[in-house]
């Protein structure tokens, strides 16, 4: 609703440029507009008018450069504006307003724009880690390649069907998801995200939106690269609320890498990672990655699903962070893409004031190989 009532804002906005149009070439005498106009600077009005209705319609469309638009037409208005002040000054409130919302959306459009680049950057990285591996004789997961895993590692790899598969290099994945900010906050924020993650080169990119109010939203990004993590949420993608990144935000983010190869289970495989048994049912993954070092221990059932895992993590960062339990429970299991997992799952802190959940998840869509796919097509 709020999208069409600034659409239709801009649209008579425009329109009201028109004036200056009309009053140059004398189509209405009572435009509203006292002073003389000459014909080129009526043209420059139209101009404007156009510039402004265009962008409104590029707006519904869901375009993200729309303000590309918008910001031609504000910045022609308001010297128009300033030319012709003494009539047209009350037009200097609705470009400020328009000129806000522009601004928001220039934000998103420069902070989608770095996350891909760094998609981009992790994804190059992978691809030259694959082309010094010979997949023809190291693609394909084998019992030989799991014998000396705990035993209940072991299950859970046959059962996720994985076995006489391709290893997976690189992953994209969709979530929908529900956040809480407090534990007292009984309201879940819906969120969108995709997620790529590469295995031969340890690493993930989060993207996440959320609309916490109607005129409120955030974008968020969480990484973990070159064994160096970063936490990053802005309000409007343009005001930092969170912007993390030091010693303690670098193992949590390898910890959270580590919980979700529930998702692509060959990177149990990385010779980054240590199994350590500790019964039938229970195993801890010891990841350690260009001076990084976290754990994770994992549950499974009788049948090979995974279904808990929890770590000592940090909450926070700096010197106020502090070291809790973090247990991911699975709520839901399905095959996607060949591959069965747990596709729902909570995210919950074990404070000593009682349990926060704070995060569940659900995963939409999944995709594997997409660098050597994109090679494939490529090459054909």
């Amino acid at each position: 609703m709020i999208r069409y009532i600034f659409a239709a804002l801009m649209i008579l906005h425009g329109l009201i440029h028109l004036m200056g149009f009309t009053k140059a070439f004398k189509y209405n005498e009572t435009s509203g507009i006292t002073g003389n106009i000459s014909k080129p600077a009526g043209l420059l009005w139209l101009l404007s008018c156009f510039l402004f209705i265009t962008s409104a319609f590029v707006f519904l469309l869901d375009k993200g450069s729309w303000w590309i638009l918008a910001a031609m037409a504000l910045l022609l208005s308001q010297i128009l504006v300033v030319i012709y002040w003494h009539d047209a000054k009350a037009g200097t409130v609705a470009n400020i307003i328009i000129f806000l919302v522009a601004l928001v959306s220039w934000a998103k459009w420069d902070f989608n724009k770095k996350v891909q680049q760094e998609i981009r950057q992790v994804m190059q990285q992978e691809d030259r880690a694959l082309r010094q591996i010979d997949h023809f004789k190291k693609n394909i997961v084998t019992e030989d390649m799991i014998k000396n895993l705990p035993t209940p590692v072991q299950r859970w790899l046959r059962n996720s069907g994985i076995m006489g598969r391709e290893m997976i290099h690189s992953v994209h994945l969709k979530q929908k998801g529900w956040m809480r900010m407090a534990p007292d906050k009984k309201n879940w924020i819906e969120a969108t995200s995709e997620q790529y993650f590469t295995t031969d080169k340890p690493a993930f990119i989060w993207h996440v939106k959320m609309q916490m109010m109607p005129l409120v939203s955030v974008s968020g990004r969480d990484k973990f690269v070159d064994g160096k993590g970063q936490m990053l949420i802005k309000a409007f993608s343009l005001v930092n609320i969170v912007n993390d990144e030091d010693e303690k935000i670098d193992q949590g983010t390898l910890q959270r890498y580590l919980a979700e190869i529930c998702w692509f289970p060959s990177a149990a495989l990385s010779p980054y990672i240590i199994w350590q048994p500790i019964d039938d049912s229970t195993a801890t993954a010891i990841m350690t990655y260009h001076g990084t070092k976290g754990s994770v221990t994992f549950y499974f059932n009788k049948l090979g699903d995974m279904v808990s895992c929890k770590a000592d993590r940090f909450k926070g960062s700096g010197p106020g962070a502090t070291l809790e339990k973090w247990v991911v429970n699975s709520t839901g299991f399905a095959v996607m893409n060949g591959i069965r997992m747990p596709v729902k799952s909570e995210a919950t802190w074990q404070l000593a004031e009682g349990d926060f959940t704070w995060y569940k998840l659900e995963i939409t869509d999944i995709e594997y190989n997409i660098i050597e796919n994109k090679q494939k097509i490529r090459h054909n």
